[in-house]
């Protein structure tokens, strides 16, 4: 049987009141692979690319804070908050030099990361992340007229299994706060003001459908110094996981290996 994130095998790291839950496919080493999940979902969405890279890497997963089986304490969602969960378990795990894989909201907190520096980053990959002074604000337009129900509709397979299996679930919280995670304009949310000091090779793949204009992501790739953007045809905001899982896969494995 394949390798894959099983909710199973993992294990849960006490951090300010929430226990957050991450789980290892391990391949002690190789280099380390961190995948990071977005709004909503879970750390079982990767499972169709995990195979392509579980020979290769020592693959690290987070349930991000309120999602899957890790629970949301008492704080509200922040892309901070976010960050700072993933940089203690990495330090806690002892890991250095790793690649981060992060879709939708988990590419968001790969770019608080390396901001950040608070932990060791080899190279990035994020999938329909977009950070500037206009995330926020066009957040709240696309999700005006999307409800509760819509959501619940959307992401059913992630909210079925949070329902059964997280500690303290709680839909109609998590959907709230990711929503005004989405809208943040703080220092807590987009770093939109400081994306020019990453000095971390950064892949930036866009689906051709995706809501967020191209021009937006052009914008991002020339203010990221080093970075490289991926436009892959047919797609929409889940550019890789369906359609692609191969061709997503050998540019990927390319991009972590070029000096």
């Amino acid at each position: 049987m394949k390798n894959e994130f099983n909710h199973k095998t993992g294990a849960y790291f006490e951090i300010d009141y929430a226990k957050i839950y991450y789980e290892e496919i391990q391949n002690i080493g190789k280099p380390v692979l961190l995948f990071l999940h977005g709004g909503m979902g879970d750390i079982t969405d990767y499972n169709p690319i995990i195979p392509f890279f579980e020979e290769d890497y020592h693959i690290i997963g987070i349930d991000s804070r309120g999602h899957g089986k890790s629970t949301l304490g008492t704080e509200k969602l922040t892309y901070k908050r976010l960050q700072l969960d993933v940089e203690l378990i990495i330090n806690y795990l002892k890991l250095e030099n790793i690649n981060i894989i992060g879709f939708s909201d988990g590419g968001v907190v790969a770019y608080r990361l390396a901001l950040s520096k608070k932990i060791s980053i080899k190279k990035i990959v994020t999938l329909g992340a977009v950070c500037d002074e206009h995330s926020a604000e066009n957040n709240e337009k696309f999700f005006a007229n999307i409800n509760y129900e819509d959501y619940i509709h959307i992401f059913k397979k992630n909210f079925d299994f949070y329902e059964k299996y997280n500690l303290q679930p709680n839909t109609k919280k998590l959907i709230k706060y990711v929503k005004q995670m989405w809208f943040d304009k703080s220092k807590d949310g987009y770093p939109h003001l400081n994306i020019q000091n990453i000095n971390i090779p950064t892949l930036i793949v866009r689906g051709n459908d995706d809501f967020d204009p191209l021009e937006q992501y052009f914008n991002l790739a020339e203010k990221i110094p080093n970075s490289i953007l991926f436009n892959v045809p047919f797609e929409g905001h889940v550019p890789v996981f369906e359609k692609y899982p191969h061709f997503f896969a050998e540019v990927t494995k390319d991009f972590f290996l070029t000096s």
